[in-house]
């Protein structure tokens, strides 16, 4: 991967229209990845069971082993077409499981680069393969009876569906989208939040489970957040996604334009005011928009938008804005930007989310850290090493003397 780092940035860029830049970013942390589950798998071990403590239990000494869960069926998504493949890819090879994987109908060429080098390295051939399929195959390949692990990344809809489909036994984890949302208190620092809400919200178009979204503003700040942060999505570079200045790609089909701007054009028509962007590049790109105070009601602010769009929100206290944050089905990752203690800790003990950032875009992650979405947002917990602990099994063996 390291000697091929160039080509697979170009590839990802090329198949899913992430900026070249920021290509390069998921190259490298795909690659510290695979070195990451390698390195966890000194991490597979059992423990000692105390005997002793009962009569029933005495002359006896038990402990436990991890063995692999055995098969394992992945589908996957588009927007990072080489690090969600290792995410679901690399665990189950390095604890032992052999793997089947779907990657996204839009961004193959990434999962078959990846299948392609690891039997390079030498794994066993038919280990890891990549299957291309249409819906009904995929299906039924998840439902088999022979599949032990299910690892599915894309939307809700599809995912609780096939979830209800899974032979008993079938273990899975589950990683769907949200509709992350941010505080910013009037202690935040300003000239901190600006660029780290844009990065988190025009990130790969927002084309990201985790992509700031609803941004909830207190404080006598609002009105300098709004014209900073608008200024600076109106300089983003939008274009083609293999040149070196673009920070903003297409959307991965254009449909998907079509659909982001039916959802603004309603927000505009229902109040809310475009302070940048509000409309379509080209068939394939939509402008980095921020919307201010866009309608409770409003596909934008219900749903999660998957693409470059960030809604701006005033709210009177930080209890409203915590309600505001807990008002939807989807809770992931969310984040507060603010130097007040009691604040942090108060929206850290009432908001329904699986991670807060303090002072930093809700799109922050490092690959061994947990990830997992709450209620409607996902299931089974994410990241390197637990994906790697949910793949395995405990085995006790009770020794009598």
């Amino acid at each position: 991967m390291r000697e091929e780092f160039d080509d697979l940035s170009m590839l990802i860029a090329a198949e899913g229209g992430k900026p070249l830049i920021d290509a390069r970013v998921e190259v490298e942390r795909a690659i510290d990845g695979v070195l990451s589950c390698a390195s966890e798998i000194s991490n597979i071990v059992g423990s000692e069971i105390p005997m002793g403590l009962t009569p029933a239990a005495e002359s006896k000494i038990a402990f436990t082993t991890r063995e692999p869960i055995g098969l394992v069926i992945a589908v996957s998504a588009f927007n990072h077409p080489l690090n969600l493949i290792v995410h679901q890819v690399a665990p189950a090879v390095a604890t032992g499981c052999p793997v089947i994987v779907k990657p996204a109908d839009d961004t193959p060429l990434s999962c078959q680069r990846f299948i392609s080098i690891l039997a390079e390295a030498g794994l066993p051939k038919g280990w890891a393969q990549m299957a291309c399929c249409d819906v009904a195959l995929a299906q039924k390949m998840v439902t088999d009876q022979r599949v032990n692990f299910f690892s599915f990344i894309g939307s809700a809809k599809v995912g609780w569906h096939l979830r209800s489909l899974l032979s008993p036994g079938t273990r899975m984890a589950l990683e769907h989208g949200g509709a992350a949302p941010v505080i910013l208190d009037e202690t935040a620092d300003i000239d901190l939040l600006v660029p780290k809400l844009a990065k988190g919200g025009f990130y790969h178009s927002g084309q990201v489970c985790v992509s700031v979204q609803r941004v909830f503003m207190l404080g006598k700040q609002k009105e300098e957040i709004v014209s900073k942060l608008g200024e600076y999505a109106n300089n983003l570079t939008v274009g083609n996604a293999i040149y070196e200045k673009t920070e903003c790609g297409p959307l991965i089909r254009n449909r998907e334009v079509d659909r982001v701007e039916s959802w603004v054009n309603e927000a505009q028509n229902g109040g809310a005011k475009v302070i940048a962007g509000g409309k379509r590049v080209s068939n394939s790109c939509y402008a980095p928009t921020v919307l201010l105070n866009p309608p409770k009601e409003a596909a934008v602010s219900k749903n999660e938008i998957f693409g470059p769009v960030i809604n701006l929100y005033e709210s009177e206290n930080l209890s409203e804005a915590i309600s505001q944050c807990n008002s939807l089905p989807f809770a992931f990752q969310s984040s507060i930007f603010s130097n007040n203690y009691s604040n942090i800790i108060q929206f850290f003990n009432n908001v329904d989310a699986s991670a807060v950032m303090v002072n930093d875009h809700t799109a922050f992650r490092v690959d061994w850290m947990p990830f997992a979405g709450r209620n409607q947002s996902g299931y089974g917990i994410g990241g390197i090493p637990y994906t790697m602990e949910d793949m395995t099994k405990i085995k006790m063996a009770v020794l009598s003397y």
